[in-house]
């Protein structure tokens, strides 16, 4: 801020001696957007989850109704080895799930997080929700086929998983829930 500030009373003493104040709104400003730029990219994830650190760990936090953070080893244990199954998909999991692959400086994957926690508390025992960072876990969102962010991957306890891309509405969310995870389709 300091920076700036010098830069623009160099540039007017220079350039301009008499339009002090239109100087100080300009450097005001951008400060402002400098300040508003800085708070946008911190990346704080606003999620009641917690990260995982054993399979164990996982299923006592989701079973609480907590979304719960995997890395790429411990999502291999809870939803699908894809070292050991390579070529076909073999869910891991006792009740279906929702895997969220976000990354946290993305801004519809924070908006996404207070929904989910939600749903977690909501659909507690019925189903799991699990977070993947993309940023740190490229091998896992590299063989997803990861390209957009938010990416809902909907897992339910036999069949083939579905994915879905974007923030999607609570509503559109609980119903997914119903008509792919728990497969009560509306008649």
């Amino acid at each position: 801020m300091r920076f700036i500030k010098k830069y623009f009373v160099i540039l007017q003493r220079k350039y301009h001696p008499h339009t002090n104040n239109k100087m100080k709104k300009i450097s005001i400003l951008i400060s402002l957007l400098v300040l508003y730029s800085l708070n946008a990219c911190s990346g704080n994830q606003a999620s009641a989850g917690t990260n995982a650190t054993s399979k164990k760990a996982a299923l006592d936090q989701s079973s609480e109704g907590k979304v719960v953070y995997l890395d790429q080893n411990i999502f291999r244990e809870l939803v699908w080895d894809y070292k050991k199954y390579a070529n076909t998909w073999m869910f891991d999991g006792d009740i279906p799930v929702i895997v969220d692959f976000y990354a946290d400086w993305c801004r519809p994957c924070r908006a996404l997080a207070p929904t989910l926690d939600d749903l977690a508390i909501e659909y507690k025992g019925k189903i799991r929700i699990y977070k993947v960072n993309t940023d740190e876990n490229k091998e896992l969102a590299g063989l997803m086929g990861i390209s957009s962010i938010p990416a809902l991957l909907f897992v339910p306890k036999t069949g083939k998983p579905n994915f879905s891309l974007g923030a999607l509405p609570k509503d559109r969310l609980k119903s997914m829930i119903e008509d792919i995870l728990l497969q009560q389709k509306k008649q």
